[in-house]
């Protein structure tokens, strides 16, 4: 049976759910597809201001973000380099979609988070996890390599030594080690980390939307060597043109809360 991918909404934040049963929620090809599908579908929904990546927590079972892709699967789908590279393109459209989505995505991480779980929360734009939450890429046990599009985001999160480091020797490693190395942002006891992601996701909501996604075009596009256009940089200042800027300086000098409407 294959594994799901589900959205709830709370006002303004969305919360997506990757489930697989019996499997710690590793992602098959049809959950890979609908991830994407669903990053694509909540890009163009300009009411919303956050969303939050989570796993599924099934009874019985131990926690986990995200056990990678679906061993299971692969005699029937990464038989071969051409299958190989069809099945890679799912993951990496995945990691794409999110990387572009707009809005801030932050991932909240109970349990482990491996192989390409590990990956999709690298493209996240913040890790908050629990203090028992596992991390790493095994996949030299298996022969397997990166390929470009999955490897680059953790490159771009922790520097090329880090990532050697997690790829070449696979190990699986704590919340604490991620934490130092610059995979999460922040390590809370288990029992808080859905607490904890929620109220990250309450804060950034809070905030200007228009300035919350001009951030994370900005920081991404940073990540690009070329130089600015002139275009690019006038887009800094774009800010101040709308009704966001003006509402946030007034209510500021009136001493109340702003209400911005993304305008």
């Amino acid at each position: 049976m294959p594994g799901s991918v589900s959205i709830t909404r709370d006002g303004d934040i969305a919360t997506v759910t990757l489930s697989n049963p019996g499997r710690m929620n590793a992602l098959d090809r049809a959950m890979m597809i609908s991830l994407g599908d669903t990053f694509e579908e909540l890009a163009r929904d300009v009411s919303l201001r956050v969303i939050v990546l989570t796993g599924a927590q099934h009874e019985g079972e131990k926690p986990a973000f995200a056990a990678g892709a679906n061993i299971a699967e692969f005699e029937r789908e990464r038989a071969d380099v051409e299958q190989a590279r069809v099945y890679g393109g799912y993951l990496h459209r995945v990691l794409l979609t999110i990387t572009a989505c707009p809005h801030p995505v932050v991932a909240m991480i109970n349990g482990a988070c491996v192989g390409g779980g590990l990956e999709i929360a690298a493209s996240c734009d913040m890790r908050i996890c629990g203090e028992s939450s596992r991390f790493g890429v095994p996949v030299k046990n298996l022969g397997l390599v990166m390929a470009y599009g999955e490897l680059k985001g953790l490159v771009e999160l922790v520097g090329r030594a880090v990532a050697l480091e997690i790829v070449l020797e696979g190990r699986v490693f704590g919340a604490l080690e991620a934490k130092d190395m610059g995979l999460v942002n922040r390590v809370v006891p288990d029992d808080k980390v859905k607490e904890e992601s929620y109220a990250t996701a309450r804060r950034i909501a809070e905030g200007a939307p228009l300035a919350a996604r001009w951030h994370k075009k900005f920081a991404h596009r940073l990540a690009d060597p070329r130089p600015l256009s002139a275009d690019e940089y006038d887009e800094s200042f774009a800010c101040f043109g709308t009704e966001d800027y003006k509402e946030g300086v007034a209510a500021f000098l009136a001493k109340r809360k702003p209400v911005f409407r993304g305008k």
